[in-house]
């Protein structure tokens, strides 16, 4: 057994002659049977190894001989102190909470005080016994660090030198900060603007939500010292996080956004005179609006730092993936073919967490659970609980089963510090420690800011009518202004006139901001007007790609190196990828794919794509990466591509959809060049993320000006499969589009795919860009009905509709219209085979659900004179799939003509359980459309 520990957490280190002696013995037996020995003793075995490693130097002490039992105990007492000495810290400013000492007791131990005096300091100490001079100052100096408004949780930690690290900065005493008394005093002031801000809102704008720092004012302290200690090591991009607890207070006071106008906001006047005529503010907003504690802001530091705080629904936690996706893409260097360069360096996130909600919303633990995976991580990210002890109006017994709200972090090995909020001085030295270990360590570290609330959940909400006991105390609880205000009186840095001074002056500095507000006229609320871009939607572009350029980019994604060995009926089948090109065959969907991958690479826009088994494929489909059957190595072939400008990455992601989306979407916003991809491993799998749809992919250029072009496929299709595997519930894509916010496709053709990825990527970076979701294909991914010739590629744009070339050709014969998208479009197409028989009807593909093609629909209504029927068929049940979205275009176009439904009747579940009778159903829909009768 080797030493669990290193450095100066090992206890043996210090040990020499007979007690060395001893206890050698003693671990020789325990090496035979862990019984044999003293259980206190095992325990120190087990968590320390062995107690002398070969080479090791002349130990630093040795204990009182005969005194080995004592020593053990020390250690013991010493390793309760760093474990548990958070239980008896100083955390709560309302100190309702009890301290729990008994582990830290000499009694426990069977220790005096004496006994420690006899102590070297070494022996509990070791490298820092400097800072004692025997082992009772030591152990004191121990409960000084452990017990006081700072504690740690790191035994968690795996990783010896990262524990060893974490224990030596906290022992060598370097956190303690020394301020002198400017220092001090500018500390005094910053929190002071702090509660003015709020105060002066509280009196000023009476009865109006802002959701109040107040308890947790100090947070402001913390992020500015992140940010400044960041700025040291040259950080370009900060991303922040947040619900709305506090959020205006940061917005002011980290973002920079001016006191003016943020007064004029709940003046409801205009803001705009009052922007930073400097550029270094920078808003956004949608033509629908969102309340002000959901904006965000963008602020440039004079040393060239961006600070960005993300938009934010009232979903308390679903910001977090957001946040991380942008601090990724800000990471990246996507210039250069291949995979991205990633430097941590350049950016990292702050994300700020409710205490009710870090332990309660499931997508913190999956926003923690890819922090260090290869796709996702981002060096680690400085996670704040604004621990107010309370969610809402629920305690905390009811909120949580664990005793701290952090406590789900430390299963993802995360080390924990916990600070009480009244204490300024201890804040600073936690946010300084904070940096210093992710620059170290490149991994999430959490901050618990424990304080209270001064007020309700808002403003307006009586606190005392739900939780007395704590509010009573928090009306009798000084603020933190006044308490930091009395130490610095008390120590002589400043007089009590002198912090009363500097509270006027705060009050005066708003004042006089608010009085430039009332100068400002009240105008009329106007509805924002939507860009023109927006509404013109996208102009039809040419995507067609030389046949040529795509013979030779073939080529190459075909070529392999000699020495690679992909497993051989793989081969085989990517292998015939080249028929096409030679005049057999068609491109199927999955060889679309990767040749508009290739192309748009070559055109210069970076590809990212994400998803449950997305290199393969859930349907075996994709192959993008190849693996050596032999030795295990990963081949991208569109790394090795002549002509590319721009990296590819693909990644198989955990188990999740919500916090993936979110960091996808939240990539995209800051990369807006990028073509980013989400495929969902079956369309249904999407309903997990379905907030991330509803409040950001959906809304948030309306809500907050804030573009888009992420890229969404989600499987979809009835094959008999039950009712989970079947719908991707389009229904609810259709339903939540309006305002050309997105395009909504289902496609039946390789061709059309191939297209539709191309204008988007063209479109990135636009004005008019907007998501694209698509529900694709998964029998139809191989359908030769579906395939594409070369030419197809070559030629061409996508289209917003298809039409079968067997149906339709004599006009004065065609009474009936079949609108029909995806499978069930390729379905009819099969039935009808050549068209005889069918001469009264038409089929129409509607490629593009949203936005609708109504005058390519007109246009194809008007060549048929002799139309009495316009029918959607569909598979999916009446009140699910797209009908109940274009009936309403359908009977709009059709005039007098009937317009009909042929699908599944209304049910509750989307599809049947049983294959058979899903054959038999799907029939009958067929008959139906086709008009058939049996």
């Amino acid at each position: 057994m080797s030493n669990s520990y290193s450095g100066t957490e090992s206890p043996w280190r210090s040990i020499s002659g007979v007690n060395a002696g001893y206890i050698m013995e003693q671990y020789e037996l325990y090496q035979e049977s862990p019984d044999s020995v003293e259980p206190e003793l095992a325990e120190l075995f087990r968590l320390y190894g062995a107690p002398v490693q070969p080479g090791t130097s002349q130990q630093q002490a040795e204990a009182p001989q005969g005194n080995t039992q004592k020593v053990l105990a020390a250690v013991r007492l010493a390793e309760a102190i760093r474990t548990y000495g958070h239980l008896a810290a100083d955390l709560y400013p309302l100190n309702d909470h009890e301290r729990d000492t008994s582990r830290l007791e000499l009694s426990s131990y069977g220790l005096s005080e004496q006994d420690l005096r006899e102590i070297p300091a070494a022996l509990l100490l070791g490298d820092q016994a400097g800072n004692a001079s025997d082992g009772l100052e030591a152990i004191n100096y121990l409960k000084s660090l452990y017990t006081g408004t700072i504690a740690y949780e790191f035994s968690q930690v795996a990783n010896q030198d990262e524990r060893g690290w974490i224990q030596s900065k906290i022992e060598s005493g370097a956190l303690k900060p020394s301020l002198s008394a400017e220092d001090k005093k500018a500390l005094l002031e910053r929190i002071t603007h702090v509660e003015g801000f709020e105060k002066f809102i509280h009196r000023t704008f009476v009865g109006q939500k802002r959701f109040s720092i107040e308890g947790l004012d100090t947070l402001v302290v913390l992020m500015d010292e992140l940010i400044r200690q960041s700025n040291e090591q040259q950080t370009e991009n900060i991303m922040i996080g947040m619900a709305h607890r506090g959020r205006l207070n940061v917005l002011t006071h980290i973002l920079h956004k001016p006191y003016e106008m943020m007064f004029a906001d709940f003046a409801h006047v205009p803001n705009d005179s009052f922007m930073p005529e400097d550029g270094s503010l920078s808003l956004s907003k949608g033509w629908f609006g969102d309340v002000k504690y959901h904006m965000g802001a963008a602020y440039q530091s004079p040393q060239g730092t961006k600070i960005k705080m993300a938009y934010n629904p009232s979903h308390l936690e679903v910001v977090s993936p957001v946040v991380t996706g942008k601090t990724r893409a800000a990471q990246e260097d996507t210039s250069r073919p291949g995979k991205p360069q990633v430097d941590a360096k350049k950016a990292f996130a702050i994300l700020v967490h409710g205490d009710a909600a870090f332990p309660g919303q499931g997508i913190v633990t999956e926003t923690m659970n890819y922090s260090g995976v290869d796709g996702y991580k981002t060096g680690g990210s400085v996670h704040i609980i604004a621990n107010n002890t309370i969610g809402f109006t629920t305690e905390a017994y009811d909120s949580r089963t664990t005793r701290y709200a952090s406590d789900p972090a430390k299963g993802y090995e995360t080390p924990v510090v916990h600070v009480n909020a009244d204490d300024p001085e201890a804040v600073l030295a936690v946010a300084r420690f904070a940096v210093e270990y992710r620059a170290q360590f490149n991994k999430d570290i959490l901050i618990d800011l424990i304080g209270y609330r001064r007020y309700g959940h808002n403003e307006m909400d009586e606190p005392l009518v739900t939780n007395p006991l704590m509010y009573h105390k928090v009306h009798e609880h000084p603020t933190v202004r006044e308490v930091y205000g009395r130490v610095l009186s008390e120590s002589g840095v400043l007089t009590a006139d002198d912090v009363q001074s500097i509270d006027q002056s705060v009050l005066k500095e708003m004042q006089e901001a608010y009085d430039r507000v009332k100068e400002v006229k009240q105008e009329a609320a106007v509805e924002g007007e939507i860009p023109e871009a927006v509404l013109d939607g996208y102009p039809e572009l040419d995507t067609g790609v030389g046949e040529e350029r795509l013979r030779q980019l073939n080529e190459e994604l075909l070529s392999w190196p000699s020495d690679f060995a992909p497993f051989k009926k793989l081969a085989r089948i990517l292998k015939r990828r080249e028929e096409p090109f030679n005049g057999k065959g068609k491109v199927d969907w999955a060889h679309a794919e990767t040749l508009a991958f290739g192309t748009i690479l070559q055109d210069g826009n970076p590809i990212r794509m994400s998803g449950q088994d997305v290199q393969r494929g859930t349907f075996a489909h994709r192959h993008i990466v190849l693996h050596d059957e032999n030795s295990g190595e990963e081949l991208i072939p569109l790394h090795h591509i002549s002509g590319s400008e721009a990296s590819f990455s693909i990644y198989n992601t955990p188990l999740t959809e919500t916090a993936i989306l979110g960091y996808e979407y939240g990539y995209n916003v800051e990369n807006q060049k990028a073509l980013v991809i989400w495929e969902a491993q079956y369309g249904d799998f999407a309903n997990m993320a379905q907030v991330m749809f509803d409040n950001f992919i959906s809304s948030a250029r309306a809500k907050w000006g804030q573009k888009s072009g992420l890229v969404m496929l989600l499987p979809h299709a009835y094959e008999g499969q039950g009712p989970e595997h079947s719908s991707a519930r389009l229904e609810r894509y259709l339903q939540l589009a309006a305002e050309n916010n997105w395009t909504v496709a289902n496609l039946s053709s390789a061709a059309n795919y191939f297209h539709i990825l191309r204008r988007q990527a063209r479109m990135l970076g636009e004005e008019a860009m907007r998501p694209l979701l698509i529900v694709t294909p998964k029998s139809l991914l191989r359908h030769p009905l579906v395939g594409a010739a070369p030419e197809q590629l070559a030629e061409g744009k996508f289209e917003t509709i298809l039409e079968n070339p067997a149906t339709g050709q004599d006009a004065d014969k065609v009474e009936r219209l079949l609108f029909a998208s995806g499978k069930m479009a390729i379905d009819l197409v099969e039935r009808v085979k050549d068209g005889a028989g069918f001469e009264k009807v038409h089929i129409v593909h509607i490629e593009q659900l949203y936005p609708f093609p109504v005058e390519k629909v007109k246009a194809i209504i008007d060549r048929y004179p002799k139309i009495k029927e316009l029918a959607w068929v569909q598979e999916e049940p009446r009140n699910m799939g797209s009908w109940t979205f274009a009936e309403s275009y359908l009977r709009e176009l059709a005039g007098k003509k009937k317009v009909s439904y042929h699908g599944r009747v209304k049910r509750s579940s989307p599809a049947e359980g049983d294959g058979e009778a899903h054959k038999v159903e799907q029939s009958r829909i067929l008959d139906s459309a086709l008009g058939i009768k049996k």
